[in-house]
C-alpha cells in the first residue's frame, strides 16, 4: 500500500479545489488533490459572476482563462436579464456599486474546471483523478491519514491539513457527521443543453436570461448562451410543481412550453445534451472547520442556483482559507471562526436573503419595479455580480432589513 506525505490534501478538483491548490502550490507547499471523477466532466453552475475574476487573478489562473476563452467557447458576459409577463429588466454589471471587474464568462464547466485543474497542476499541485477518499483519521497529532481508493487499488496519504472541496459529494460532512438540514424547501432543477442561434425575442447573448413562469412566480427558468452556438436551459421549482410520472424530458419541456417568450428566444433548437434532474440540492453544515480541516464551497453550504452564486462562494472560501492554512503550516494558531467562518457567512447570508426574497416574490417586486432608483439599482447589481462581501454596500451590511424596506416601497 503506497503512502505519501503532503502539506495539504484537497478533496475535489472543481473551482474551489483548483484555486486553493494553485495558491498553495504558488506558496511552495506540497499539495495533493484527489478527484473522484475523470475530467472533463459535466457540471451545472455555468454562469460565472464578475467577482470570480478577482479570485482567479489571486490564484494566478486569470490569464489561463482569458487566453483559452475563445478556444473553449466561453461566452463574454456583462449582466443579467430578467423577464416576466412582458416586463424585461436588464442589470449591467459594469454599472455596479462595488469596485472590481464588471464582466466575466458563461462557461461549459467540463472545460472550465479542467482548465483550472490543469493550471493548478502547472503551478506544482499533484492532481489525481479517479481517486476517492474512503476514510480519514485525525488521531495522529502530526499528520492526518487519508485512506484512498482507485481502480488500481488502495493507497494512503498523509497531510498536515485537509481542505474539502468535494462540492455536492460533501465528503467530510458525511464522514465526520457535520451535515445539517437546510431550511430551504426541497426544489428540483431539470435542464439540458441545446443547439440554437437564440435569435428571437431580442435576446442579448452577453447576459444570462432569468425568466419567471407566467402564472407561478416560484417557478423560474435559466437560459445561458455559450459562444459556440449552444446554450444551457433549465427550470427550477418546488418538487410539488413536477409530476412524479414525468421523466426529465417531459418535466423540462412541459414547463418551457408554458412560457411563450422563452420559446420565442429558443426558436429552432436541437437537444445535444440530454435532460437531467437534480432534486433537494440545498445543503448546510453545523460548522465549516475543525481540527486540521476546513470545508470549501458547496461542501459547506449550497443555497440555490437562481443567482449563480455557487462558484463565487467556492472561490471566496478558498481565498479566505488559504492564508489561514499557510499560517497553520507555520505552526501559528489561527481563529478560524473569526477569519474564515464569520467572513464567509457574510456573503452567504447576503445571497440567502435575496434567494429567499426571490421565492417569496419580494425581490421579484424589486427587480420588476418600473421606477428604479439608479443608486439602489447599482447596489443590487453589485450583489448580482457576486460582490456579496462588500460591507460598504448597505444591502450587504444589513441585507434583510434593507430588502424588507425596499420591497415594501416597490410592492
Amino acid at each position: 500500500m503506497q503512502e505519501s506525505v503532503y502539506d495539504v490534501a484537497i478533496i475535489g478538483a472543481g473551482p474551489a479545489g483548483a484555486t486553493a491548490a494553485a495558491m498553495l502550490a504558488k506558496a511552495g507547499k506540497r499539495v495533493l488533490v484527489v478527484e473522484k471523477q475523470e475530467f472533463p466532466r459535466f457540471s451545472i453552475g455555468e454562469s460565472l459572476l464578475p467577482q470570480c475574476m478577482t479570485f482567479l487573478e489571486e490564484a494566478g489562473l486569470l490569464d489561463t482563462v482569458l487566453e483559452n476563452a475563445g478556444r473553449l467557447g466561453f461566452q463574454y458576459k456583462e449582466g443579467a436579464a430578467f423577464y416576466h409577463q412582458g416586463n424585461k429588466v436588464n442589470f449591467d454589471f459594469r454599472k455596479k456599486y462595488s469596485e472590481g471587474p464588471g464582466t466575466t464568462y458563461q462557461v461549459k464547466r467540463e472545460h472550465f474546471d479542467q482548465l483550472l485543474a490543469q493550471g493548478a497542476a502547472e503551478k506544482g499541485a499533484e492532481i489525481r483523478h479517479g481517486v476517492e477518499l474512503e476514510a480519514i483519521d485525525f488521531s495522529d497529532p502530526d499528520a492526518v491519514k487519508l485512506s484512498l481508493f482507485s481502480d488500481v487499488g488502495a493507497m494512503q496519504a498523509k497531510a498536515r491539513f485537509v481542505l474539502d472541496a468535494s462540492g455536492f459529494g460533501r465528503v467530510l460532512p458525511r464522514l465526520l457527521s457535520l451535515e445539517s438540514p437546510s431550511d430551504f424547501p426541497v426544489r428540483q432543477a431539470v435542464f439540458c443543453h441545446v443547439k440554437s442561434e437564440l435569435t428571437g425575442g431580442d435576446f442579448d447573448r452577453t447576459k444570462i436570461l432569468i425568466t419567471v413562469h407566467p402564472q407561478n412566480p416560484e417557478i423560474w427558468y435559466w437560459l445561458i448562451p455559450f459562444a459556440d452556438g449552444t446554450a444551457s436551459i433549465g427550470v427550477v421549482g418546488a418538487s410539488e410543481y413536477f409530476s412524479e410520472s414525468d421523466n426529465e424530458k417531459e418535466a423540462l419541456w412541459k414547463l418551457v412550453r408554458e412560457e411563450p417568450y422563452l420559446l420565442e428566444v429558443l426558436g429552432e433548437y436541437e437537444v445535444i445534451r440530454s435532460e437531467q434532474r437534480i432534486t433537494g440540492y440545498s445543503a448546510n453544515v453545523n460548522r465549516l472547520y475543525g481540527d486540521r480541516f476546513a470545508l470549501l464551497g458547496n461542501a459547506g453550504e449550497f443555497l440555490d442556483p437562481v443567482f449563480s452564486s455557487g462558484v463565487t462562494i467556492a472561490m471566496q472560501s478558498s481565498s479566505l482559507a488559504v492564508p489561514l492554512v499557510l499560517k497553520e503550516l507555520n505552526n501559528e494558531p489561527q481563529d478560524w471562526q473569526k477569519h474564515y467562518s464569520d467572513p464567509l457567512r457574510v456573503g452567504i447570508t447576503t445571497f440567502r436573503t435575496f434567494v429567499k426574497g426571490w421565492y417569496d416574490t419580494r425581490f421579484q417586486d424589486v427587480i420588476f419595479y418600473p421606477e428604479q432608483q439608479q443608486q439602489v439599482k447599482a447596489m443590487i447589481c453589485s450583489i448580482l455580480a457576486g460582490y456579496a462581501w462588500d460591507t460598504s454596500n448597505p444591502y450587504v451590511r444589513d441585507s434583510e432589513r434593507r430588502l424588507k424596506v425596499l420591497a415594501e416601497l416597490c410592492g
